[in-house]
Protein backbone atom coordinates (compact mmCIF):
# COMPACT_ATOMS: atom_id res chain seq x y z
CA UNK A 1 0.00 0.00 0.00
CA UNK A 2 1.78 3.37 -0.84
CA UNK A 3 0.66 6.56 1.10
CA UNK A 4 0.38 9.69 -0.54
CA UNK A 5 2.63 12.55 0.52
CA UNK A 6 0.24 15.27 -0.11
CA UNK A 7 -2.52 13.74 1.95
CA UNK A 8 0.13 13.38 4.95
CA UNK A 9 1.27 17.33 4.47
CA UNK A 10 -2.71 18.47 4.00
CA UNK A 11 -3.18 16.32 7.44
CA UNK A 12 -0.03 18.06 9.08
CA UNK A 13 -0.90 21.32 7.95
CA UNK A 14 -5.00 20.48 9.84
CA UNK A 15 -3.22 19.80 12.78
CA UNK A 16 -1.57 22.83 12.99
CA UNK A 17 -4.51 25.13 11.87
CA UNK A 18 -6.66 25.65 14.51
CA UNK A 19 -9.57 26.65 12.14
CA UNK A 20 -8.86 24.01 10.33
CA UNK A 21 -10.70 21.28 12.43
CA UNK A 22 -13.55 23.27 11.83
CA UNK A 23 -15.45 20.77 9.71
CA UNK A 24 -15.47 22.40 5.83
CA UNK A 25 -12.66 24.65 6.37
CA UNK A 26 -9.85 24.37 4.10
CA UNK A 27 -6.39 26.67 3.48
CA UNK A 28 -8.57 28.99 1.32
CA UNK A 29 -11.09 28.95 3.86
CA UNK A 30 -8.99 29.87 7.08
CA UNK A 31 -7.18 32.35 4.99
CA UNK A 32 -10.78 33.95 4.40
CA UNK A 33 -11.73 33.36 8.37
CA UNK A 34 -8.57 35.27 9.03
CA UNK A 35 -9.30 38.61 6.74
CA UNK A 36 -12.28 38.80 8.17
CA UNK A 37 -10.70 38.96 11.86
CA UNK A 38 -12.15 35.01 12.77
CA UNK A 39 -9.30 33.29 14.50
CA UNK A 40 -11.13 30.21 16.27
CA UNK A 41 -14.85 28.61 16.10
CA UNK A 42 -16.06 30.73 19.31
CA UNK A 43 -15.10 33.81 17.09
CA UNK A 44 -17.93 32.31 14.27
CA UNK A 45 -20.36 31.90 16.94
CA UNK A 46 -23.53 33.98 16.53
CA UNK A 47 -21.78 35.68 13.24
CA UNK A 48 -23.96 36.72 10.64
CA UNK A 49 -22.95 34.22 7.49
CA UNK A 50 -24.51 36.76 5.25
CA UNK A 51 -22.27 39.65 6.29
CA UNK A 52 -19.16 37.65 6.29
CA UNK A 53 -19.54 37.09 2.53
CA UNK A 54 -20.21 40.77 2.30
CA UNK A 55 -17.50 41.77 3.97
CA UNK A 56 -15.22 39.17 2.32
CA UNK A 57 -16.26 40.52 -0.96
CA UNK A 58 -15.61 44.29 -0.18
CA UNK A 59 -12.12 43.45 1.23
CA UNK A 60 -11.12 41.33 -1.66
CA UNK A 61 -12.81 43.46 -4.40
CA UNK A 62 -13.99 40.71 -5.86
CA UNK A 63 -17.55 38.95 -5.72
CA UNK A 64 -17.21 35.22 -4.49
CA UNK A 65 -18.66 32.24 -5.73
CA UNK A 66 -21.83 31.98 -3.63
CA UNK A 67 -21.01 28.38 -2.26
CA UNK A 68 -18.84 30.27 0.00
CA UNK A 69 -22.12 31.35 1.34
CA UNK A 70 -22.53 27.44 2.04
CA UNK A 71 -19.75 27.42 3.90
CA UNK A 72 -19.98 30.28 6.17
CA UNK A 73 -23.82 28.94 6.92
CA UNK A 74 -22.19 25.60 7.79
CA UNK A 75 -19.10 27.06 9.80
CA UNK A 76 -21.50 29.11 11.92
CA UNK A 77 -23.99 26.73 12.30
CA UNK A 78 -21.05 24.50 13.99
CA UNK A 79 -19.96 27.10 16.08
CA UNK A 80 -23.11 27.52 17.60
CA UNK A 81 -24.30 24.20 18.21
CA UNK A 82 -21.25 21.65 17.85
CA UNK A 83 -23.14 19.79 15.13
CA UNK A 84 -20.92 19.17 11.52
CA UNK A 85 -22.66 18.88 7.97
CA UNK A 86 -21.35 19.35 4.47
CA UNK A 87 -21.18 22.55 3.50
CA UNK A 88 -23.56 21.35 -0.11
CA UNK A 89 -26.50 20.36 2.87
CA UNK A 90 -26.63 24.40 3.07
CA UNK A 91 -27.02 24.76 -0.60
CA UNK A 92 -30.96 25.13 -0.80
CA UNK A 93 -30.90 27.42 1.86
CA UNK A 94 -28.70 29.73 0.66
CA UNK A 95 -30.79 29.51 -3.05
CA UNK A 96 -33.87 30.19 -0.55
CA UNK A 97 -32.75 33.30 1.09
CA UNK A 98 -30.34 34.84 -1.23
CA UNK A 99 -32.53 36.85 -3.37
CA UNK A 100 -34.08 38.56 0.37
CA UNK A 101 -30.63 38.75 1.83
CA UNK A 102 -28.27 40.14 -1.30
CA UNK A 103 -28.54 42.59 -3.93
CA UNK A 104 -25.65 43.17 -6.55
CA UNK A 105 -24.52 45.66 -8.38
CA UNK A 106 -22.26 45.42 -11.30
CA UNK A 107 -19.64 46.45 -8.55
CA UNK A 108 -20.74 45.35 -5.61
CA UNK A 109 -22.70 42.93 -3.58
CA UNK A 110 -24.89 44.62 -0.37
CA UNK A 111 -27.26 43.02 2.10
CA UNK A 112 -30.61 44.22 1.80
CA UNK A 113 -31.79 45.95 4.96
CA UNK A 114 -28.78 45.86 6.70
CA UNK A 115 -27.96 48.16 9.52
CA UNK A 116 -25.09 50.48 8.51
CA UNK A 117 -22.04 51.40 10.47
Amino acid sequence: MSSNPKRKRTSNKISADPLQLIPNVGPATARDLRQLGICSVTDLAHRDPWEMYVTLCRQTGQRHDPCVIDVFLACVDFANNGRAAAWWKYTSRRKAEIHRKLAWTDNEVKLINAKRR
